[in-house]
């Protein structure tokens, strides 16, 4: 993690285990956790798998 990436976490007053807990909740379509999803809600898919579920309609909780 980068130190700025650390700065906006500790400036945001949010407590680690509601990072977790965020980072934690899976995709309703592919099952995929959030991290696996671009910053325009596209499943990057994992391990370097694609993701055939057709994830792209992923929408925010």
């Amino acid at each position: 993690m980068t130190r700025q990436t650390e700065n906006q976490i500790h400036q945001s007053g949010m407590e680690t285990k509601d990072l977790i807990a965020h980072f934690r909740e899976k995709c309703k379509i592919c099952g995929h956790h959030r991290i696996m999803h671009d910053e325009h809600g596209k499943c990057e898919g994992v391990m370097n798998k694609p993701c055939n579920s057709g994830c792209d309609g992923f929408v925010e909780e």
